[in-house]
């Protein structure tokens, strides 16, 4: 049967969600989507679904898909990142070289709508143990620019027992409290490659207003009621329900520049494992940059996170056409 090519819509979420559990179900990286999850993903407002997304078609399932959003901010570029993937069973036909292809056609127009003028970056993320994928980027002109790593610990056993520097309290996060956190986040993620400032919209759209967020698991560092630190957690619960065990992750943790090494992430990680654990939770994880100016890799490890796999992003400056 010969695979029709179109753009996603709302009404393909519980085709691209078996399409991702096929994926997944091959390439073990943890990354479990639920149909909610995907019904999230298709209605933010940073992807234009008619121009940004694309799909291979086969009868009424999906086989092949893109997925290229614009982002929320830019710098001294744009870095538009592609999200896609192949089923299995169609490996090897050249369906992942076409989503290349179309996203580099597709991304100019889009960014240029958005951010005229600045240079323009697609970013891909490619685990270690999908080495089809690594090899499809290094064949279409991407380089590997950054490598991160998954970390994660059992809640079970010995926690740490870090306290916060003198003067500062960690209380949780609450609705008045959001302006702060999100400043927090921006500030402290200004030297973080790659990142941008979220926007109010773009951080209720991805983080805060998330189905996946959990307020009563996230947490301020407060020093004269001024916000020095952020703990963000979620929780997925397609990965919960696949793996059988709760998983808090910490989706943000950050401290502004002023403030580190001072012992501040450490407490709000003690502060939020000993929590997670109170409240059910059965592991923990997060994802890190490898070489985070900050040195987060030590600070997470003294925690007792251990790496447990690893990616590289692949970097293509795309000039317009």
């Amino acid at each position: 049967m010969s695979l029709a090519w179109e753009p996603l819509t709302p009404d393909d979420a519980e085709a691209l969600t078996d399409l991702l559990a096929a994926i997944e179900a091959e390439d073990h990286t943890g990354e479990v989507h639920d149909l909610d999850d995907v019904r999230e993903q298709l209605g933010h407002h940073l992807i234009d679904l008619a121009a940004g997304t694309l799909a291979a078609r086969e009868g009424g399932r999906i086989v092949a898909f893109g997925y290229l959003p614009v982002r929320q901010s830019a710098t001294e570029s744009h870095v538009m990142r592609l999200w896609g993937g192949v089923h299995p069973a169609h490996r090897r036909r050249g369906l992942g070289r076409r989503l290349i292809d179309w996203s580099l056609a597709t991304a100019p127009p889009l960014s240029e709508k958005v951010f005229p003028g600045v240079p323009l970056e697609i970013h891909l993320n490619a685990p270690d143990s999908n080495q089809g994928l690594k090899a499809l980027a290094e064949g279409t002109g991407f380089t590997a620019g950054r490598w991160f790593a998954e970390m994660g610990r059992p809640l079970s056993g010995d926690l740490p027992a870090f306290t916060p520097p003198p003067g500062v309290s960690i209380v949780p996060w609450s609705p008045d409290l959001d302006e702060g956190a999100r400043n927090v986040r921006n500030e402290s993620f200004l030297d973080h490659w790659g990142s941008v400032p979220h926007t109010p919209e773009s951080w209720r759209d991805y983080i805060v207003g998330s189905r996946n967020f959990l307020p009563g698991s996230s947490y301020l560092a407060l020093y004269e009621d001024r916000a020095v630190g952020v703990l963000i957690t979620h929780t997925f619960e397609g990965y919960n329900e696949q793996s059988g065990e709760r998983r808090a992750w910490i989706q943000i943790i950050g401290t502004l520049r002023e403030w580190r090494g001072k012992g501040v992430a450490s407490a709000l990680i003690a502060h939020a494992l000993a929590a997670f654990r109170a409240q059910g939770f059965d592991t923990t994880g997060l994802g890190v940059d490898a070489d985070n100016p900050t040195g987060a890799v030590s600070v997470y490890a003294r925690s007792g996170f251990e790496i447990l796999q690893r990616s590289t992003n692949y970097v293509l400056p795309v000039t317009p056409g």
